[in-house]
């Protein structure tokens, strides 16, 4: 044997360890691809709902040894929430999903500020300053010591994270992390298309109750009550609200017209009769020409303290508010409103939708207005010609006008 080669033996076991290396790598490379599929299939048979595809993710991730326990939090309102947990105790868990601010410095601040991962070698190094990072002495009670956080990121917006624990110092590999990347990747893409699954429904939502009270508009010419009705019942459904009304204004006083939601509230204002609205309250907002008084928590508002308003707004349990004007010409007709029983305010998107329903309100005012006065010109017609002896032919055919006016609005 020569010095510095190999034996028969020795070169047959390096082959084997060679070998038993890439048969790992490939069962690796193998499950984890099998892994993304499955995600992708949950993703596919889910439309529209995260859960299952957020504990999946989570699922897979501890399938393939990278995550023992973690959790996969959304970033929403400049907090951080969990959606899904895995291998945490019930307190630790409930504590992760109330929302929490990250203060500047901590873990979760760091991806907000952009950075691709943040990865703690060891907790308790955190444990001691609740400042920097408030979970971390409930986490080091938990007995975590290295902790990975890897973004969920659309064009660069922070979406939420998924975090990683172990329960010893051991810093996670590149191979690990990339996979992780490429679980939270897959997690934009199911809340993207959930986002645009709810956008779409939403869209076929808004044009199904508009085409319902166009319905109406043209099968009711002239009568205002059932219009006013479908409005505010379409208003209050696509809003998600509890309670919703439709007043007219006469230039001196609201009167009411179509009131839905809870009967005591609907009774209230029904004893209330035509009134002129208190000083600060979305109404009289909109009669000084506002164009929409948007009230997040009417209990911040003084004149729902005190008389006849706070008690109708604590036997309902209103809190956030919305109304929007109708106007024609700047000349204010009504106003269209909705309530919620929970603090929540309104978003653009529904307050441009009831913007849109006082539009079609407008326009069945106008055409009651119209066909109202098409109706007084015929009467006084037909008293003329009455009076004349002659043009019965005149006044035949200025019926079959209003006639036709009437079936085609």
């Amino acid at each position: 044997m020569f010095r510095g080669r190999f034996t028969y033996e020795q070169r047959e076991e390096r082959a084997r360890r060679a070998n038993a290396e890439l048969r790992q790598r490939l069962d690796e490379g193998l499950a984890r691809e099998a892994a993304t599929a499955e995600v992708l299939q949950v993703i596919n048979s889910s439309p529209g709902d995260l859960t299952p595809v957020f504990d999946a993710i989570l699922e897979k991730a501890y399938s393939l040894g990278v995550v023992a326990s973690g959790s996969l939090q959304l970033y929403e309102g400049g907090a951080f929430r969990a959606v899904a947990v895995r291998g945490v105790a019930a307190p630790f868990a409930e504590l992760l999903r109330q929302p929490m601010e990250p203060p500047p410095g901590s873990p979760l601040s760091r991806l907000i500020s952009g950075e691709s991962i943040v990865q703690i070698t060891d907790m308790s190094e955190l444990s001691n300053d609740p400042s920097g990072f408030p979970r971390a002495p409930a986490a080091a009670a938990q007995g975590f010591r290295t902790v990975l956080f890897v973004p969920l990121r659309k064009d660069g917006a922070l979406l939420g994270t998924i975090s990683a624990h172990r329960r010893e110092v051991r810093p996670f590999s590149d191979k690990q992390i990339a996979l992780l990347q490429s679980f939270a990747a897959q997690a934009v893409i199911a809340m993207e298309n959930a986002r645009l699954l709810t956008e779409t429904r939403e869209a076929l939502a808004q044009q199904t109750a508009t085409a319902e009270v166009l319905q109406v508009i043209n099968s009711s010419p002239g009568d205002l009550a059932p219009v006013f009705d479908a409005i505010v019942e379409k208003a209050m459904r696509l809003c998600e609200a509890t309670n919703g009304y439709l007043f007219t204004y006469d230039g001196d006083r609201y009167h009411p017209a179509a009131i839905h939601g809870d009967p005591r509230l609907v009774e209230g204002h029904r004893q209330l009769g035509p009134f002129r609205p208190a000083a600060n309250t979305g109404l009289e907002r909109i009669r000084r020409g506002e164009r929409l008084a948007h009230i997040p928590d009417v209990r911040e508002v003084n004149v729902f303290r005190t008389g006849l308003l706070s008690q109708m707004a604590e036997i309902s349990g209103v809190r956030s508010a919305l109304a929007v004007a109708l106007r024609r010409d700047d000349v204010l007709l009504g106003a269209l409103g909705v309530y919620r029983r929970e603090v929540r305010p309104f978003s653009d998107k529904e307050i441009a939708l009831l913007e849109s329903f006082a539009a079609h309100a407008v326009i069945a005012i106008d055409n009651a207005r119209l066909l109202s006065e098409i109706r007084q010109r015929q009467e006084e017609l037909r008293v003329t010609f009455e009076n004349m002896g002659d043009g019965v032919a005149l006044f035949e055919e200025s019926s079959r006008l209003v006639a036709w006016l009437t079936r085609n609005p």
